[in-house]
């Protein structure tokens, strides 16, 4: 029996507390010494290891080939468990203690809990729709500390008692309101009227419109305080059956909120910003409001929402806030006759916090712009001062090289497809992502069709586009174990680029338009280019890396978007499932080679 075994550890934390205390028994301790062999290929495992101190090597039966290398808080043999005997041998690298529970109490919770089964699926997908689910449960207690504060607060319409119903109904619709609150009087408290009450009093009631809505109004309303929490409002309204209560600040009425309000904002906050975005007549108050896209992020990721809804969430927005920009900046008689275009991870609607920018201009042809060069150095500068860095490479709208007319883009195309070197790739891949977001949007698709028929089973100009994804190695070491410098584990060349590039490789190759890797991938498996296992798994891997990215983004924002990760600052489970992902990224590599026969 152990008392200090680390029972939230996943996946134990999935048994139920008689299987912990059955768990916890049933363990032993056991002292191996430097060189000592723990389990032995071809022969069966008797017990789970699970590492307390220590170092243990798993290698081939002959010993030419190492596997992993596991440390404190790793279990092995699962595998063994499952079968008649271990494939591999394990050894002792040090002087190493382990637990050890019996196979047969590790069988009998395997058996009688799915959860705690799961972990142990190969398939990655399971394992993180596992860990998803923990993750939201666990930052319930946090979700509904929300605040009614001045993004939440609707403005509202105060009428006096003796307002007619036919002029309370047209100030209601003046305003686009559906309800009013009506001034206390006569010790009378503060009512409300809504659209629905005037329309009873009109239609079934019969009452003439020159009734006064104190008449109609009903009393007295529900008020909350301005920084009390969104879930006590919710309550409030729950418990007297009203849809719409008051906010005070220090007694006196600033504002509403209405139910659907608040079953919004505890679904995401993302209303109030976008309403904010959309409300903007001037810069400075677009600035205001792509300010804090960065606690809607934190606020979403921290309440354990899926990344994937993360990130097509805030690509939604950050569309909103360019293409406001745009508005703002470009004069409206040129608006209609070009088109602002966003490329790399803004093109794919895969970022989340904002990143360098990447956009192009694609002008009609024919159209006459002198000011052009000034305009488009205004709406970077813009841009910058709303929160996105300027792009280190120059793909941005104030370089002519990314402002052009639709016939020279054509051309363009032309150019870098029937060239097909190296240099020019580069430019291909970041036009391959690129999104239509502001303006005249119909400009885009001639170009990306153009993109599209030049590439498609263009197999030498292929290789040459996928080739980079080979030039960057998998963060693993010999052993299997991550591998980081001094600066970290680098996931945007190890992991991510590969996923992204060799996705977006196959999907000129098929014609495949999304720009999502995500959705391309959906589409590669129908296809029939990739089996749905390995897709559902490269999907999991790009979505752990950009979880565990951001995540430290998040708790350094201090550090800017680093794209190292500390990995001794992850826990076991993360640095399990990131070898297991880069182990899914490792076999892609060696597929993508495979299939375009890079020799490098």
């Amino acid at each position: 029996m152990s008392e200090t075994f680390d029972i939230t550890l996943p996946p134990f934390d999935r048994l139920t507390p008689e299987q912990q205390h059955t768990l916890i028994n049933a363990l032993d301790v056991a002292y191996f010494r430097q060189g000592e062999t723990l389990l032995e290929a071809n022969q069966p495992s008797e017990q789970l290891h699970i590492i307390i101190k220590g170092s243990v090597e798993e290698s081939a039966p002959d010993g030419g080939e190492v596997f992993a290398h596991y440390t404190a808080d790793d279990m092995f043999d699962v595998r063994a468990q499952l079968e008649h005997q271990c494939r591999h041998n394990y050894t002792a690298l040090e002087d190493t203690l382990c637990y050890l529970l019996p196979k047969d109490v590790f069988l009998s919770l395997y058996q009688g809990n799915g959860q705690f089964a799961a972990y142990f699926d190969s398939n990655l997908a399971r394992r993180q729709q596992l860990l998803e689910e923990a993750q939201r449960q666990q930052n319930l207690a946090e979700f509904i500390l929300t605040k009614v504060d001045d993004d939440s607060i609707q403005p509202c319409l105060v009428l006096a008692r003796q307002t007619t119903l036919d002029e309370a109904t047209r100030q209601l619709k003046k305003m686009g309101m559906d309800a009013a609150l009506v001034e206390a009087g006569d010790g009378q408290p503060y009512g409300i009227v809504t659209r629905t009450n005037l329309l009873h009093a009109l239609i079934f009631d019969d009452l003439p419109k020159s009734v006064p809505i104190g008449d109609v109004a009903t009393a007295p309303v529900i008020s909350v305080d301005k920084g009390d929490y969104l879930f006590n409002a919710m309550l409030a309204m729950t418990r007297s059956k009203v849809k719409r209560v008051s906010v005070l600040d220090d007694g006196e009425i600033v504002g509403m909120l209405d139910l659907t309000q608040v079953l919004s904002l505890f679904s995401t906050h993302s209303h109030v910003l976008t309403l904010r975005i959309a409300r903007a007549n001037s810069i400075e108050e677009l600035a205001l409001a792509a300010g804090s896209q960065a606690r809607l992020v934190e606020t979403l990721f921290n309440n354990g929402i899926h990344t994937r809804f993360v990130m097509e969430l805030i690509a939604t927005v950050n569309e909103q806030i360019i293409e406001k920009a745009f508005q703002l900046t470009v004069p409206q008689v040129m608006q209609n006759h070009c088109c602002l275009v966003v490329m790399g991870s803004e093109g794919r609607g895969e970022q989340i916090l904002k990143s360098d920018q990447d956009n192009a201009l694609i002008l009609e042809d024919g159209v006459e712009w002198p000011a052009l060069a000034a305009t488009m150095a205004t709406l970077i500068e813009t841009l910058h001062q709303l929160g996105y860095p300027l792009c280190p490479g120059n793909v941005m709208v104030n370089n002519p090289k990314w402002v052009k007319s639709q016939s020279e883009w054509l051309q363009t195309v032309d150019g870098i497809t029937g060239r097909g070197n190296d240099n020019d790739m580069m430019d291909l891949a970041i036009l391959a992502d690129s999104h239509a977001i502001a303006g005249n949007k119909a400009l885009l698709s001639p170009i990306k069709q153009r993109l599209h028929q030049q590439m498609a089973s263009q197999e030498l100009l292929l290789t040459t586009f996928t080739r980079p994804v080979l030039r960057f190695s998998v963060p693993l070491t010999l052993f299997g174990k991550l591998k980081a410098n001094k600066d970290g584990l680098d996931i945007k060349q190890g992991g991510i680029f590969p996923i992204v590039h060799g996705t977006r490789a196959l999907a000129l190759e098929h014609g495949i338009e999304p720009n999502n890797t995500f959705e391309r991938l959906a589409q590669l498996v129908e296809h029939k280019v990739l089996e749905s296992s390995t897709a559902s798994n490269l999907s999991e891997a790009l979505k752990l890396f950009i979880k565990l990215r951001l995540r430290q983004q998040l708790d350094h924002p201090a550090g800017g978007l680093q794209q190292h990760l500390d990995v001794g600052r992850l826990n076991r489970t993360d640095r399990d499932l990131l070898r297991h992902s880069l182990h899914v990224v490792k076999k892609f590599k060696e597929w993508l080679g495979y299939h375009y026969q890079i020799r490098d």
